[in-house]
C-alpha cells in the first residue's frame, strides 16, 4: 500500500480549527530564510568531512585505546552532523539543483550505510503526515490494543532499546505499516516511478559495504572495530535519540481523520536544545518550523523559529531541559494511545 502524501495546501483544504493558517506562518517568515546558499551549504558538508578526516588523522596518529573512546563519541557525533548535511539534501534545502542535492546525499549517506533516495521518499511520507497516527512514518504511537499484543521482545526494542532501532528500521520498516525495505524497489514505500533512484541509493551502499570488506580483510576486524563499527554504532543512537525526542512526549497530541491537517500535525513536535550540540548537528533541534517548511536551509532555522514563535505562541513547543531527562521520561511515559478518539495523547506503561 503507497501511503498518501498529498500536498500541505490540499491538506489545508480540510477543516481549520487553529487561530492561523498556513500562510499566515510562511508570511511571517522573513524570504531569505526559504533561499539556500551553495556556497554555504557546500561550506557546512566540506567541515564536516574535514572534522571527519583529522579525527581520523588523530586516532592513527595516537593509536591508545585510553583515546579511542574519545575518538569514538566525536566520530559518531560527526556521522551524525554528516548525516544531517544529506538531510538538508532529502529536502532540497541544501540547493535549488536537484543533481547536485543527490550528489551531495550520496556522498553525505553512503558513508554511512543510508540509502539516500529510500531514506529520502520515506521521511518525505512522514513529513507530508506527521501526527496522524494512521499515516506517519516515524515513531508514531501504537495503540493499546496492539500494545497488549505486543511480544515481551517488541516492547524491549520498541521502549527500553529505542537508541538502536534504525538499521532494523531501514531492512523492515515497520510491521504496523507492511513492513518493507528501504532497499527493495519493489517495497510498499516506493512508487513504480521510483525504482531507478532506489536502484542507484542500494548500489551505492552495497559499494560501501564491499570498501568495508576489503578494509576488513586487508587491516583486520579490530581496526573495523576501531575505526568504523562504534562510531557507526554512536551515530546510530544520536539518529535514534534526536529523531524519537522531535516526536515523543506525553503532553502532546495525536490526530485522527478529519481533525488532523498538515498544520496541526506539523506542530505536533517540539524544539530541543542539546546545547553545545546545536551547532555541531547543524540545528536539527530547531524541528517544529523545519516540520511546517522543510525547505528552509538548516542554518535559517533559527532565525525562521524567531519570526514564527509570536504567530504561533502556545502552540509552539520548547524544551530546554537536559536531553538525557527527557529521554528517560518520555521513555516512562509514552508506551500506547488509546484506540478510539479523534485527538489522544501517549500513556505510561501499565
Amino acid at each position: 500500500m503507497q501511503i498518501s502524501v498529498a500536498s500541505p495546501e490540499s491538506r489545508e483544504s480540510a477543516r481549520q480549527d487553529l487561530p492561523f493558517t498556513l500562510k499566515d506562518v510562511k508570511d511571517a517568515i522573513p524570504e531569505y530564510c526559504f533561499q539556500p546558499s551553495v556556497f554555504r551549504s557546500l561550506a557546512y558538508f566540506f567541515l564536516d568531512l574535514g572534522i571527519i578526516a583529522g579525527l581520523y588523522a588523530i586516532a592513527v596518529y595516537i593509536d591508545s585505546w585510553f583515546f579511542y573512546p574519545i575518538f569514538w563519541f566525536a566520530q559518531g557525533t560527526m556521522f551524525w552532523a554528516l548525516f544531517v548535511v544529506g538531510h538538508d539534501c532529502g529536502h532540497g534545502s541544501f540547493s535549488r539543483s536537484k543533481l547536485l542535492n543527490n550528489i551531495i546525499g550520496h556522498l553525505s549517506h553512503t558513508p554511512i550505510l543510508v540509502p539516500f533516495h529510500g531514506w529520502r521518499i520515506s521521511h518525505r511520507t512522514h513529513h507530508s503526515n506527521t501526527g496522524n497516527i494512521d499515516t506517519d512514518e516515524s515513531w508514531y504511537p501504537v495503540t493499546e490494543s496492539k500494545y497488549d499484543e505486543m511480544s515481551t521482545l517488541e516492547k524491549f526494542v520498541r521502549f527500553y532499546a529505542p537508541l538502536i532501532a534504525y538499521p532494523v528500521y531501514l531492512f523492515k520498516r515497520s510491521p504496523s505499516r507492511d513492513g518493507g525495505s528501504h532497499f527493495a524497489p519493489s517495497s510498499p514505500l516506493f512508487k513504480a516511478s521510483e525504482k531507478n533512484d532506489i536502484i542507484t541509493s542500494t548500489a551505492a551502499i552495497l559499494t560501501m559495504v564491499a570498501f568495508l570488506g576489503w578494509f576488513t580483510f586487508q587491516f583486520g576486524a579490530i581496526a573495523f572495530f576501531k575505526f568504523y563499527f562504534v562510531p557507526y554504532a554512536i551515530f546510530v543512537m544520536w539518529l535514534d535519540l534526536v529523531t524519537y525526542l522531535h516526536h515523543t512526549e506525553d503532553d502532546i497530541p495525536w490526530y485522527r481523520g478529519d481533525n488532523w491537517y498538515y498544520l496541526k500535525g506539523a506542530l505536533s513536535t517540539i524544539d530541543r536544545d542539546y546545547g553545545i550540540f546545536n551547532d555541531i548537528h547543524h540545528n536539527i533541534g530547531t524541528h517544529v518550523v523545519h516540520h511546517i517548511f522543510h525547505t528552509i536551509p538548516h542554518y535559517h532555522l533559527k532565525d525562521a523559529t524567531e519570526a514564527v514563535k509570536p504567530l504561533l505562541g502556545d502552540y509552539y513547543r520548547i524544551s530546554h531541559e537536559p536531553i538525557w531527562k527527557s529521554f528517560f521520561k518520555s521513555q516512562k511515559a509514552c508506551h500506547y494511545v488509546e484506540d478510539t478518539g479523534v485527538e489522544v495523547y501517549y500513556k505510561p506503561e501499565k
